[in-house]
């Protein structure tokens, strides 16, 4: 089934890379059709080609908006060359056959991310682009389609090697890329027009195969450009766990202003701490779990300075992001050659959707954005100054660990925690032992719950170890009994009416 590529239709938005494909065209004698600036580009590059309007008998009108959409231009797309009646048909009405065509779209999306002119974003939807991408892409029996500028390299090296012949398997993987983009592009432009039920699409312009999934067995692709969000200065390739806790430790370090140093292991805060300088902060992360922090994800909001870089490099680490490393720092941490380097770039997240497949479906929800709806004081007395900063801090830590959760804080330092409990009062005691087995004091310590208290128990055992002050969403039908305790001994006690549940 190979075919001879005869003409082609070449309608583009940014001209890279269409220079070299059209003197490979005219090379190998092949009629090149096109439209206004592409048009005018190629003519002026010195290879041949034939306006549309000859093809339409009309110009390109309403500003721009119709140049394609016409039965000669979409006959000789679509028509099945093995079919009398489309062969009769384009002979009737003097239809010449197209058997390329190359579309690179209007960029609705890179339009979207730097304007709010609501006349020029609609100026970027391109209409008779995906209908030629469409058409083509549905009669790839004959057509062969390139529908972005990404796939120039692969047609100007299929032209040099097969001399303008293209089989039909090759023809059908362009016309399912294409597609993947239509479908990626009309996501795009629905998701402008319902931005409070957004779609998800794969970016599968941004493909990239891992070593392995969750486990060794496990095939995995990630679909999306990391470059957006970091560079890689060192160390070896990302994998999928790496992925999965370097998004949980980004979500987590967003929320913090002041300096602050955390560490991640499967996606659940182990050491978190805020101070005055980095070093300090790394520091105290550290030591609320030195056990847990080997072979961790580290993340801080400021730069990792040669101090910082000669403490760190004392454990053995996963992944390493910061917004900076100066360069005697780099020369301290590039001593493992596996170590992952990364520098974040400042991002803000497109979407603010959730989306994980489950039964024979999707689950989509809105992120957990924020920290508490209210504050308002429940317990014996009114929290202080800096009981109120450390349930702050101590809730929003919280938020990051997996249900049941329980975060200890004291001084802007987890402290102890306890995680992915099936029931409270185990996350509690856990994060007792946890505080303990560090040496740590828990008098005067602040504790957070992500969700409410069933019963008054939690708030009894905490209180015996010495924690003064709780914040929790509220909203059990026994809240009393908690409040209860906390008024007959003096404690204070905060809810927030926001529950922060993650499984």
């Amino acid at each position: 089934m190979r075919k001879k590529i005869k003409s082609a239709l070449i309608s583009v938005f940014y001209k890279d890379g269409i220079d070299t494909i059209a003197h490979q065209l005219h090379r190998l004698g092949i009629t090149i059709y096109s439209t206004g600036g592409t048009e005018k580009f190629i003519k002026d590059i010195g290879v041949p080609c034939v306006p549309v309007e000859s093809l339409t008998s009309f110009p390109s009108i309403l500003g721009g908006r119709v140049k394609t959409l016409h039965p000669n231009v979409f006959g000789g797309i679509l028509a099945r060359r093995t079919e009398d009646q489309d062969v009769q048909q384009m002979k009737e009405y003097n239809i010449p056959e197209i058997d390329l065509v190359i579309v690179d779209l209007y960029p609705f999306e890179e339009t979207l991310a730097n304007t709010t002119d609501e006349k020029l974003i609609i100026e970027k939807i391109d209409v008779g682009g995906p209908s030629m991408i469409r058409a083509a892409a549905k009669n790839f029996s004959d057509v062969l389609v390139i529908a972005a500028k990404e796939e120039y390299r692969l047609l100007e090296d299929l032209l040099v090697a097969q001399e303008g012949e293209t089989t039909l398997e090759q023809r059908k993987d362009f016309a399912a890329k294409a597609f993947e983009i239509v479908m990626h592009y009309d996501i795009a432009i629905s998701n402008y027009f319902n931005a409070s039920k957004p779609l998800r699409s794969i970016d599968y312009k941004f493909e990239q195969s891992l070593r392995y999934g969750e486990n060794p067995h496990q095939q995995a692709v990630f679909y999306g450009d990391l470059k957006k969000i970091f560079t890689q200065l060192h160390g070896k390739e990302i994998s999928y766990n790496n992925l999965v806790d370097i998004d949980a430790a980004i979500n987590l370090i967003k929320e913090f202003s002041e300096t602050t140093f955390a560490i991640i292991k499967h996606t659940n805060v182990c050491g978190i701490a805020s101070r005055h300088t980095i070093k300090e902060a790394w520091t105290a992360a550290l030591q609320g779990d030195p056990e847990s922090a080997f072979g961790g994800v580290l993340i801080c909001n400021g730069n990792i300075d040669k101090a910082t870089a000669e403490a760190i490099n004392e454990i053995f680490f996963e992944v390493l992001i910061a917004q900076h490393f100066d360069a005697d720092a780099m020369q301290i941490l590039r001593s493992k050659k596996n170590r992952i380097l990364l520098l974040c770039r400042p991002y803000n997240m497109k979407s603010n959707q959730q989306v994980k497949s489950v039964a024979n479906g999707i689950l989509t929800q809105q992120n957990d954005e924020g920290n508490y709806i209210e504050w308002k004081e429940t317990g014996g007395r009114e929290t202080t100054a800096l009981e109120k900063e450390d349930l702050t801090f101590a809730n929003l830590v919280c938020k990051h660990l997996k249900s049941n959760a329980i975060a200890l804080v004291k001084n802007k330092q987890l402290i102890g925690k306890g995680c992915g409990q099936t029931s409270r009062i185990d996350a509690l005691r856990q994060s007792i032992e946890k505080a303990k087995q560090f040496n740590f004091d828990l008098n005067g310590a602040a504790l957070a719950s992500d969700a409410f208290f069933p019963f008054n128990d939690c708030v009894q055992i905490a209180h015996e170890e010495g924690i003064q002050s709780f914040i929790q969403p509220g909203g059990s039908i026994r809240d009393k009994d908690s409040i209860e305790y906390c008024v007959a001994n003096n404690l204070a006690m905060v809810f927030t009416g926001m529950r922060h549940f993650r499984h």
